[in-house]
């Protein structure tokens, strides 16, 4: 364990905003964290791929940075993968492709630590966490003990889990269980992959994934971003009828009898933002969803640009942006 005190939060957010962290602490095992006098509201931080901060931070910043991981046989066909928080989560979809393990695949190239992964219910190409977890272990402040909590419980959805609602500022999550196939399930019908053949092997699946990715997505080491900015908004299949009466190339994807994903990216590059900045925050080149620091951005320059797309969306379509990153004020809190 060892703690950090005044300092920059540019190394600790892919968005890289110099602002102040007052401390940071980071831990390599439970019984560091029950042996550490916890903070009553603390900020919990992987890697910082999906979090900027908008302010200098005030609350202490806690990272669980164990990364070990197990396998262990379930049955002649399945293994149970257990990973600590803190592993890379690339780097274990890299290593489950060099075992032969299928699953996680086409989660290949999303940033970030294995913890936060459950947070967001992290998902690509027609695959989310939530098909392969088995468990998320989650170390209560108020007990300071490991609760196992089964997937059926973690209340998983689109970008969605317990830990963002009940489970809130209850913990920090310490490790994952994931079931993993010794036979191929591929998942191939999502564009960039549809063209693939049916017995595409897993590393072809792999190497695929990256490739859209990286023709897309920044770098967040070359260009500071946090990925996509926005979900993916849901509306009511009345609602899409009614767009699409307007605007007949609106894209859409069937969630249920009852609800259609729309991409945000498009409805952004419709209104002509895709490229466009303001000061030195913007739009990416190629990805409109892709909210960029181009180097010396600001967190004001950030919410004006964040603000004019919501408006001009919702004036449009009368579809509400939602950001998925986190944007935080200097209580921790998300900076409403």
């Amino acid at each position: 364990m060892r703690t950090l005190t005044n300092l920059s939060a540019a190394p600790y957010s892919t968005f890289r905003f110099d602002v102040k962290l007052t401390s940071i602490t980071e831990f390599n095992s439970v019984a560091e964290l029950q042996a550490f006098n916890m903070a009553l509201s603390p900020v919990i931080l992987g890697e910082g791929s999906n979090t900027i901060f908008m302010q200098d931070i005030t609350a202490p910043v806690y990272r669980y940075i164990a990364d070990a991981k197990t396998i262990n046989k379930l049955d002649d066909q399945h293994v149970l993968l257990h990973v600590e928080a803190g592993h890379n989560w690339h780097q274990l979809v890299s290593w489950t492709v060099e075992q032969q393990l299928w699953g996680i695949e086409n989660l290949a190239l999303i940033p970030g630590s294995v913890g936060a992964a459950p947070v967001q219910n992290i998902g690509a190409y027609g695959v989310e966490l939530a098909d392969s977890c088995v468990y998320v272990d989650f170390y209560d402040w108020q007990s300071r003990e490991v609760k196992r909590i089964t997937a059926g419980r973690c209340q998983f959805g689109y970008r969605d889990s317990v830990f963002k609602h009940a489970l809130a500022g209850k913990g920090i999550i310490v490790a994952v269980g994931l079931c993993l196939s010794k036979q191929p399930s591929r998942q191939l019908s999502y564009k960039g992959l549809d063209h693939l053949p049916v017995d595409a092997s897993l590393d072809t699946i792999y190497q695929q994934v990256i490739a859209v990715r990286s023709s897309k997505l920044p770098d967040p080491a070359i260009l500071a971003n946090c990925g996509s900015f926005f979900k993916n908004p849901i509306i009511t299949t009345e609602h899409y009828a009614s767009l699409r009466l307007i605007f007949p190339t609106i894209p859409g994807f069937i969630v249920d009898d009852q609800f259609v994903k729309v991409p945000a990216a498009w409805l952004i590059e419709q209104q002509g933002f895709k490229g466009k900045n303001i000061g030195d925050v913007g739009c990416y080149k190629l990805q409109p969803l892709v909210l960029v620091n181009h180097g010396s951005g600001t967190a004001e320059q950030l919410t004006a640009l964040v603000s004019k797309l919501q408006q001009q969306v919702y004036a449009v379509y009368q579809i509400a942006l939602e950001p998925e990153v986190r944007m935080l004020a200097a209580d921790g809190h998300t900076d409403d």
